[in-house]
């Protein structure tokens, strides 16, 4: 026993592994506002540069690049920063896991969505996150949700449906449910990141699931068709540097501190933002109940995010 402070570990938490008490533990934060701005209304401004770059590309090979271009940004910066790389075949194995989800499913749902949508409506839809999370958080990490926090999250949707409902539905709308489905589960599976440096595992993750995108977009729609005009240069370095690169950096830094609802209700700004910049920038004219719906969206927003005692204590701001 003499050792035991030093020697050989002892315990799944002296080997680096999160158990569901110690997430609770660790993992009660709230997520730093400043920083969720920036988040969510960076992948609300992403929808118009989609739209945008569809129009010189195909779906499947825009997402594609938008991958590999932040992943290779993102590997390029851990190595010139010396960052720590990931090591053994479990750490490769969650990575490979996380981008076949988040970025190979989730781009090609979400891309195709947009070219079959509406721009504010695929908005609306590919962020359903806050509904999705709710019972995998509990039954993989523990978070429990209370009754104000989850009507909240379905009141809040509800009003981002009612703006997006007339927008339209079919396989755009199946698709941009899809990617929200995907999205989710890779912020789920971005806690299992946990022990690896974060810029190296964004960046690696991003890379193989854009590979993997590239191979799919190779079988689905042949070999590469790219109008290089300004505005696909644009919209392309726009997604992938700003929109993925440096929000996904910030996303999984706050996945790994905050509780998976509280973070997730965030996101009802990001579809805020879509239709917003949908109606001033694409001509979008959505329907008159456009101010109800994003009032009782935002409303509810503010309920999911308001402290409530015990539910959200957490350890102490630094």
């Amino acid at each position: 026993m003499k050792n035991r402070g030093r020697g050989m570990p002892q315990t799944l938490t002296d080997l680096g592994v999160p158990t569901q008490a110690s997430w609770q533990r660790d993992f009660l934060g709230q997520p730093r506002a400043g920083r969720m701005l920036f988040i969510t209304a960076t992948w609300g401004a992403c929808f118009i540069f989609i739209a945008w770059g569809l129009r010189d590309a195909s779906a499947l090979w825009f997402g594609a690049l938008r991958a590999l271009i932040a992943g290779a940004a993102l590997v390029a910066l851990g190595l010139v920063q010396r960052r720590p790389q990931p090591r053994g075949a479990r750490a490769w194995g969650w990575i490979t896991l996380t981008g076949l989800v988040n970025v190979s499913l989730a781009f090609a749902a979400m891309f195709a969505g947009v070219a079959g949508l509406a721009t504010g409506t695929a908005a609306v839809l590919a962020n359903a996150q806050p509904l999705l999370i709710l019972l995998p958080a509990w039954w993989l990490y523990g978070e429990v949700v209370s009754a104000r926090t989850a009507t909240a999250l379905v009141v809040g949707f509800a009003g981002l449906v009612v703006v997006a409902l007339p927008g339209g539905g079919g396989s755009g709308a199946a698709l941009s449910l899809l990617a929200a489905a995907a999205v989710t589960a890779g912020t789920l599976l971005s806690r299992r990141l946990s022990g690896i440096d974060v810029l190296a595992a964004t960046g690696w993750h991003l890379l193989i699931g854009g590979l993997a995108l590239g191979v799919f977009a190779m079988l689905v729609e042949g070999a590469p068709v790219v109008d290089w005009t300004p505005r696909f240069m644009l919209s392309l370095a726009f997604l992938s540097l700003v929109g993925t690169a440096a929000t996904t950096v910030a996303w999984f830094v706050e996945a790994r501190r905050a509780r998976l609802d509280v973070l997730t209700a965030w996101l009802f700004l990001t579809p805020v933002v879509g239709i917003v910049l949908a109606v001033w920038v694409l001509g979008e004219r959505p329907a008159g109940w456009t101010a109800v719906g994003l009032v009782a969206t935002l409303v509810a927003m503010w309920v999911a995010l308001k402290p409530q005692g015990d539910d959200l204590e957490g350890p102490p701001s630094a």
